[in-house]
């Protein structure tokens, strides 16, 4: 190792708390990756975690010379040999071994007084593209991003759940958007529907996924707006069954009770039916005031109504009895033909947009329960669902008082078939821990609220209890990935998808042309 590679020595510590003393004028950070060599092929790869001063010179001594100086009395006054007697001892942990270029999970310390330098690329050369693989990243050493780009198993990452947390400005839908381009370009192997409440994905205003090279084939486009190749997003009432409210929307038990009475009369156009008051057969009744509820009900979420001329009518248009008969038909086909398709829900409220989530996932997650029962679902692409605002059907509170709903089961049970859950959310302590420990990948970005680093970390594939300081000071686009997939937890720096677009979208013989591993 050459001098001038030398940024720190190891002097104390034990397995969880390894202690360097940083060399002058080599300022280690936060989530920097350093490497301590331990022979031909065999190197350590430790992680700094925290970074205290440390002295030679007493504390009173230090005290004394610090007041004479912010005092003016102090003139001339300096240590001897500053630079020796004073320094910074970098608090660190080892998160990989390598021997042979292999990774292995760490199990001794380093050589005592053992020399430490930055990690270089070839320190990283295990970090190979898998198979169905999807682009997160570079790695990052503290600020440093080196060219190692990070590929995870998209099959595997997307059908065991992906959790995105952080707070507001620090890159999530920037994140969503480099996975999504990414998994454009996979030629049909993940079916990615993506429930988008801010009309932000597909890139209407400007730059976004109709811009991939592959936009044209594997990209389906749903809004209620008119829109150059977007779909137009009508659902027929008849699509909609009793159980796809289960969770989303709350009833009484003699709502529930009417709502199956009036599904058993008359099947498909139940909810036509209780809209009109049509009475049920066979002498049965309803009360008229839960009848009353019902109707509100449905016009509060559906937008279902009776006009003067006794006609169903929908204020957003998004529902209808005579029209829309195969969107949920063409969304289910699309997702199963291995393309992404983007749902525009910024004009519907909360419950609307859920319930058309809830139609879909429930449609494709019994499609792929036969499938699995039938022996064929090998053959078929991974589901993955990308939803915002995670809690909405997530929360512990939600699913205490609305009971269980298609994400949640999705979430308990959806790895067995290949459909999987990407939940993205400012507030990962209302999720409660069994759905947490559900989710395998965690592409943890900056956060600042103690309570939610704590329950990210607490769920998280690898040990991040000394991590709190690290997460709390990632940066805009700075992220760490814990996966049961990874040997470690890896800091990564996403690109801006501007930027992607930009490079994926230049002649194949261009030198700006992106190569990613």
């Amino acid at each position: 190792m050459q001098d001038l590679e030398i940024v720190g020595q190891v002097i104390a510590g034990d397995i969880a708390n390894i202690l360097v003393r940083e060399k002058s004028g080599k300022k280690l950070e936060l989530g920097d990756l350093l490497v301590a060599e331990e022979g031909d092929s065999r190197l350590l790869i430790l992680k700094v975690y925290g970074l205290v001063y440390g002295s030679q010179v007493p504390q009173l001594a230090r005290e004394m010379a610090s007041g004479l100086k912010l005092e003016g009395l102090g003139a001339g006054l300096d240590y001897f040999e500053p630079h020796l007697r004073n320094y910074v001892i970098a608090e660190v942990k080892a998160i990989a071994q390598v021997i042979n270029n292999k990774a292995r999970i760490p199990k001794s310390l380093p050589t005592f007084f053992s020399a430490i330098r930055h990690i270089k690329k070839e320190d990283l050369a295990f970090l190979t593209k898998p198979d169905n693989p999807i682009f997160f990243g570079n790695v990052r050493s503290g600020s440093k991003v080196l060219d190692v780009p990070v590929f995870l198993n998209g099959s595997d990452v997307f059908t065991h759940h992906v959790l995105i947390p952080a707070t507001t400005g620090r890159g999530k839908s920037n994140l969503v958007k480099v996975l999504l381009w990414n998994a454009l370009g996979s030629g049909g192997k993940f079916g990615i529907l993506v429930l988008d409440p801010h009309d932000e994905y597909y890139g209407r205003h400007g730059k976004g996924l109709k811009d991939h090279p592959s936009a044209k084939q594997d990209l389906v486009y749903f809004s209620t707006t008119p829109v150059k190749a977007a779909n137009t997003l009508v659902i027929n009432l008849q699509s909609i069954k009793p159980w796809y409210f289960d969770g989303i929307v709350r009833f009484t038990d003699a709502q529930n009770d009417a709502i199956d009475q009036y599904y058993n009369a008359f099947n498909d156009t139940w909810i036509e039916n209780v809209i009109r008051d049509t009475p049920l057969p066979n002498g049965v009744t309803i009360a008229p005031r839960t009848l009353g509820v019902l109707r509100r009900k449905f016009d509060s979420v559906l937008g279902i109504y009776l006009d003067d001329a006794d006609q169903l009518q929908c204020r957003s248009k998004i529902f209808s009895d005579n029209s829309g008969e195969t969107t949920m038909q063409d969304i289910i086909n699309s997702l199963e033909a291995g393309k992404i398709v983007v749902i525009d829900t910024s004009r519907l409220l909360d419950q609307a947009e859920l319930l058309i989530g809830s139609i879909i996932v429930g449609d494709i997650f019994s499609r792929y329960q036969k499938y699995k029962s039938d022996g064929r679902l090998n053959d078929k692409p991974v589901i993955s669902i990308v939803i915002e605002e995670a809690p909405r059907v997530l929360g512990t509170n939600v699913l205490e008082s609305s009971g269980d709903n298609i994400y949640n089961t999705i979430a308990r049970e959806g790895r067995k078939f290949k459909v999987g859950l990407t939940a993205i959310t400012q507030l990962t302590s209302v999720i409660p821990k069994t759905v947490l420990t559900n989710i395998n990948t965690k592409i943890i970005l900056g956060n600042e609220m103690s309570v939610e680093r704590r329950a990210v970390m607490d769920s998280a594939s690898q040990d991040l209890s000394d991590e709190d300081r690290t997460i709390a000071s990632l940066d805009k686009g700075e992220a760490i990935i814990s996966s049961s997939f990874v040997k470690f937890a890896i800091p990564i720096q996403i690109p801006l998808i501007d930027e992607i677009i930009a490079e994926d979208n230049e002649p194949q013989n261009s030198p700006k042309r992106r190569v990613v591993g």
